[in-house]
């Protein structure tokens, strides 16, 4: 359950990073992002796209090297547990979110609530 579980969460981060990647001025938009020539670009397409990708390689590790598991199973944990204590505090503080900053707050929550329960189930 574990492994299918990492696969769909890594193969959906491949997926935003390529649409990142390939449409970084639509993905910045839709985030509410004003992408600046150069170094926003390249920043933006670095760290939403290059970050992505890097996670869901973590999140899909388990499908070359079955061992692996438990280490991205436990990276999953902490990313997600990060991005919903760095997303309140962000909540908290600014108004006028949109309703797909709410929607990837309420997916991280769920992404992190599963991932933690299969992390306590898999020890």
């Amino acid at each position: 359950m574990s492994k299918v579980f990492l696969s769909v969460v890594g193969v959906s981060y491949l997926l935003l990073a390529g649409w990142c990647m390939w449409q970084p001025a639509r993905t910045a938009n839709s985030l509410g992002y004003e992408l600046r020539s150069g170094s926003g670009q390249s920043e933006y397409f670095t760290v939403y796209g290059g970050l992505q990708l890097g996670l869901g390689l973590v999140f899909l590790l388990p499908l070359l090297r079955p061992e692996a598991l438990n280490f991205s199973l436990t990276a999953c944990v902490i990313v997600h547990a990060s991005l919903i204590a760095v997303r309140a505090i962000s909540l908290a503080v600014y108004s006028g979110v949109s309703g797909l900053t709410w929607g990837f707050a309420g997916l991280e929550l769920v992404l992190f609530l599963l991932s933690l329960a299969l992390w306590i189930k898999l020890d």
